[in-house]
């Protein structure tokens, strides 16, 4: 039993822990399960647990982004130079983690949304209001750090993949990160407006799949009509490449 305990812990730390990065990543949600554990163990209430929840479904794209670009590496070094690649990025696994990524990735924007909880009725007396702030605030940055990466690993395999790809080839990497950020934010901020206002969730894709399409259909048919709708994803689409592209030269900016 030890010995089948200390191997899984080996497996788990190769996997979750293998650099100081995600180390670092890993203590930050850490402190906010700790935090959302003493909160439920001092009130009896379990109003902000859902937050780990959610914070687990945003940590399977960035789960899943790190496989694909990991395979990514393991086939190019394997691939001898001046040789063509099996394309990996087209075969059927990898194109169904693409799709279940792109099913998954606005969960992990999502958690900005639950800002929104800092002055609704989870507020509790016996909780300051500054703990529930750094509670929160926690949830959401990590969420939020760990859709950026996601989306950062995909943006680099695109870029790479479609080099020297027909006409793709001909566009700068500066122009092809464009083309696949901006429908990407916008399908992750349709998401969280789907997830936050419309109460849908990534597997209802599977279980109420054609509830979802009409609903989404009625949204893209009568713009006028969801004017509140299109506003809200429309602003969200702006702040996320914001963040992205902000986040992205000021790691830059720290080297």
């Amino acid at each position: 039993m030890k010995s089948m305990t200390l191997h899984l812990y080996r497996t788990c730390s190769r996997l979750f822990l293998r650099s100081e990065f995600d180390r670092l990543v890993a203590a930050s949600m850490f402190f906010g399960f700790t935090m959302s554990i003493l909160r439920v163990i001092h009130t009896g209430s379990t109003a902000f647990f859902y937050m780990t929840w959610n914070l687990f479904l945003g940590y399977i794209p960035y789960l899943l982004s790190t496989w694909l670009s990991a395979r990514a590496a393991a086939v190019s070094l394997a691939t001898p130079a001046g040789a063509t690649a099996n394309k990996p990025h087209r075969s059927p696994l990898t194109l169904s983690v693409a799709f279940i990524w792109l099913l998954f990735i606005p969960n992990s924007f999502y958690m900005l949304t639950d800002l929104f909880h800092l002055s609704d009725n989870y507020r509790d007396t016996r909780v300051p209001q500054w703990y529930d702030l750094i509670l929160i605030l926690t949830f959401a940055l990590n969420g939020l750090l760990l859709g950026v990466l996601s989306v950062r690993h995909m943006e680099k395999l695109f870029v790479t993949r479609t080099r020297g790809a027909g006409g793709w080839g001909e566009l700068s990497p500066g122009t092809k990160s464009a083309l696949f950020l901006v429908p990407i934010m916008f399908l992750n901020a349709l998401g969280v407006y789907i997830g936050r206002y419309m109460r849908y969730n990534s597997w209802n894709i599977i279980t109420h799949p054609f509830r979802l399409i009409i609903d989404i259909a009625r949204i893209m048919i009568h713009p006028l009509q969801n004017a509140h709708a299109w506003g809200m994803v429309v602003c969200f689409t702006i702040l996320l490449t914001l963040l992205y592209n902000l986040m992205k030269k000021f790691s830059q900016a720290l080297i």
